[in-house]
């Protein structure tokens, strides 16, 4: 068995297809699964349009005006999980619009606290995938890993990998090649950013586990309690 059971991880794709059947986006963040579930890592994925997930920022969308919101039942999944791996298109050199609903979701969450008072997130890291076949894998992994960071996630070293092709419109990743290939699962740079995108997320992941990050500082329960630092009287000691 892999030495990193115990840890969970849930892969969110947040392409614009209505359905996840023949999603590239699908298909790297598949290649990634399989390194942690051969780890023992317990895998769950979710494909966010095959669910009502409406744009907001509140926990339940059902009580400010949505009929549906399918949001409280992906949020356990969420909680459960120390790894969260997002995975969205290029679309204009940006992540999908979808992508941009989870993020909100993901921050309407973030007034929550675990047991130490800190934000619900902390102990988990994130990661990114990003594919398309036009620029912008780097600005895409910045604006989500700061994103995830904000919100209390832990960002190892290199938590992004992707795919793109040639500029212009052309081939998107895992389309069938003439000669029967599939595109860019040859290619080296995806292959090897993904290998330590995802070996890096079960490292962390391990370590915060086995030992959490501390709440001196960072306790917001204190901190409306009055455990403040008096910033209009600072002590500097060396």
């Amino acid at each position: 068995m892999g030495q990193y059971e115990g840890l969970r991880a849930l892969y969110v794709n947040t392409s614009l297809k209505r359905e996840s059947v023949d999603s590239h986006t699908g298909l790297l963040l598949g290649a990634s699964a399989a390194i942690m579930e051969k780890q023992g890592v317990e895998v769950d994925h979710v494909y966010l349009l095959e669910h009502q997930v409406p744009p907001g920022v509140y926990p339940d969308m059902t009580e400010h005006g949505w009929d549906r919101d399918d949001w409280p039942s992906i949020w356990e999944r969420v909680k459960a999980a120390d790894i969260l791996v997002v995975g969205t298109p290029l679309w204009l050199g940006e992540e999908s619009s979808v992508c941009r609903v989870l993020i909100e979701r993901l921050y309407a969450m973030s007034g929550n606290l675990n047991d130490k008072g800190q934000s619900i997130y902390y102990g988990k890291v994130g990661g990114c995938v990003v594919t398309g076949n036009e620029d912008g894998i780097k600005h895409a992994a910045m604006t989500i890993g700061y994103a995830l960071s904000h919100l209390g996630y832990t960002i190892p070293p290199q938590a992004d990998c992707g795919w793109i092709g040639e500029a212009g419109p052309g081939p998107s990743y895992g389309d069938e090649t003439d000669d029967g290939g599939r595109v860019g699962f040859d290619n080296e740079f995806t292959q090897r950013n993904t290998t330590i995108m995802t070996w890096n997320l079960m490292h962390l992941a391990s370590i915060l586990k086995a030992n959490p990050i501390p709440n001196e500082g960072n306790d917001r329960n204190a901190w409306a309690a009055g455990a403040r630092f008096d910033f209009e009287n600072p002590e500097y000691r060396s």
